[in-house]
C-alpha cells in the first residue's frame, strides 16, 4: 500500500446529494468512498463513470474525475477511457435498468473484453428513475406501472451473465451491509481485469422492501451465506448449517444430522478457473438455499487493455510506420487531378 492519507471526505464533492431519504445508494456511496480512500490510489487517478438513472447521479457526489454518460453507454465511454489512459481507476455505476436493458450489449462485452474497470451494478428490479416500471431483473409475476398484471418475463440474474460472458470477478454484496460492501470494493479494486459487483439495494418509492426476506433481521442468518475465500461454506445463528454435494447435487445440510460432519462442508474457492460452482452459488435463491455474498469469483485472465499495450509497443519495434502521415500515403494510394483524373501510386490513370 502507499503511504497516501487519504479519508473518506476527501471523496466526497461539495454537491448536495439528492437521492430520496433512506434510498440505499448512500450507504453504496459511502463504501465506495471508503474503499477509495484506502486504496493507496492517487486521488487524481480516479473516474467514475455512469449511465441513466438514480444510481447514475454518483458521478456528481463524487471528488473524483468523471463522466455522467448516456442511457446504456457507461461501459462504452469507460472502455475508451482506460484504454486511453490505463495508469487510471476506473469505476461503472450503473443500474438493472440502465445495465442490463439498453446497455446489455455493452455490458457482456465489457466482460468478454476483461478490461480493467470496475463494474458496480445496483440491482433494485426496478426502473426508479422514470417512476417504476419493471426492469431486466424484476422477477417473473411482479406487479409494476408496467406489468400491472405481473410481468410474463424472465429475470436476468446478473452473475449468470457475467459467468455466461466468460467472466473473472463477480461478487454480491447488499446495501445494509457497508463493512461487506467495502471488502468486496476492495477486492474487486485488486482485481486485474473486469471486475462486476452486484449490490442488491431498496428503492423505498417505487419498490420498498423488495430484499426484506433476505435482510430481515429474524432472518438473515439462515437466508445469507457470507463467503471468505478458503473458508467453509457456513450459516445460520451458530454456523451449523452449511453447503455440501450429496449425490453429485449442492445442498444444504447441518452438521450432526444425517452423519454431516465439518468435513462434510465445501470449502469456498473463488480462484477456481471452473466456473460450475460459482455458478451454483450465484444461482442460489429463496426458499432452498441461502443467498450468496462475498466474492463469488476471482480469476486471473488475460487483460485486454495490458495486452493492447503490449501489442502497439510490439508493432512499433518492427513497423515502417513511424506517423499518420507515412500511414496515409502507404499501401493503395490515389490522387485526383484538377482535370478529374485518378492517378494511383503506381501511375495508372483512370477517368
Amino acid at each position: 500500500m502507499s503511504e497516501l492519507k487519504y479519508t473518506i471526505k476527501d471523496f466526497k464533492s461539495e454537491n448536495e446529494v439528492r437521492w430520496c431519504p433512506g434510498c440505499g445508494d448512500y450507504a453504496i456511496m459511502n463504501a465506495v468512498q471508503r474503499t477509495m480512500a484506502e486504496m493507496g490510489i492517487r486521488h487524481e487517478n480516479y473516474a467514475v463513470i455512469s449511465g441513466i438513472g438514480c444510481s447514475s447521479r454518483f458521478p456528481y457526489y463524487m471528488s473524483t474525475y468523471g463522466f455522467h454518460t448516456i442511457h446504456g453507454r457507461a461501459m462504452a465511454v469507460a472502455s475508451g477511457v482506460k484504454c486511453a489512459n490505463p495508469d487510471l481507476s476506473v469505476w461503472v455505476i450503473t443500474g438493472d435498468g440502465d445495465g442490463m436493458a439498453i446497455g446489455g450489449n455493452h455490458f457482456i462485452h465489457l466482460v468478454r473484453r476483461n478490461i480493467d474497470i470496475n463494474l458496480i451494478l445496483f440491482n433494485n428490479k426496478i426502473y426508479g428513475l422514470t417512476k417504476g416500471q419493471y426492469s431486466p431483473t424484476t422477477d417473473r409475476g411482479f406487479k409494476t406501472k408496467t406489468s400491472p398484471f405481473g410481468t410474463i418475463e424472465e429475470a436476468f440474474v446478473p452473475g449468470q451473465l457475467v459467468i455466461g460472458s466468460r467472466g473473472n470477478f463477480f461478487a454480491r454484496t447488499i446495501d445494509t451491509n457497508i463493512k461487506l460492501s467495502q471488502e468486496v470494493f476492495t477486492e474487486a479494486a485488486k482485481h486485474p481485469g473486469t471486475s462486476v459487483v452486484e449490490v442488491l439495494q431498496n428503492c423505498v418509492i417505487f419498490n420498498d422492501g423488495i430484499h426484506d426476506a433476505i435482510t430481515d433481521p429474524q432472518y438473515k442468518a439462515d437466508r445469507q451465506l457470507i463467503l471468505r475465500q478458503g473458508e467453509p461454506m457456513l450459516f445460520g445463528e451458530e454456523n451449523q448449517k452449511g453447503l455440501a454435494f450429496v449425490k453429485g447435487k449442492l445442498k444444504v445440510v447441518t452438521i450432526g444430522e444425517n452423519g454431516i460432519t465439518p468435513d462434510d462442508i465445501l470449502v469456498h474457492d473463488a480462484t477456481d478457473p471452473d466456473p460450475s460452482l460459482h455458478l451454483a452459488l450465484v444461482n442460489m435463491h429463496l426458499p432452498d438455499f441461502p443467498v450468496a455474498f462475498g466474492v463469488i469469483r476471482n480469476v486471473e485472465a488475460p487483460v485486454y487493455d495490458q495486452d493492447m499495450e503490449t501489442q502497439i509497443s510490439e508493432i512499433k519495434k518492427i513497423s515502417n510506420i513511424t506517423c499518420m502521415d507515412e500511414l496515409l500515403h502507404s499501401g493503395n494510394t490515389w490522387v485526383v487531378e484538377d482535370d478529374g483524373e485518378v492517378h494511383s501510386s503506381e501511375g495508372c490513370r483512370r477517368h
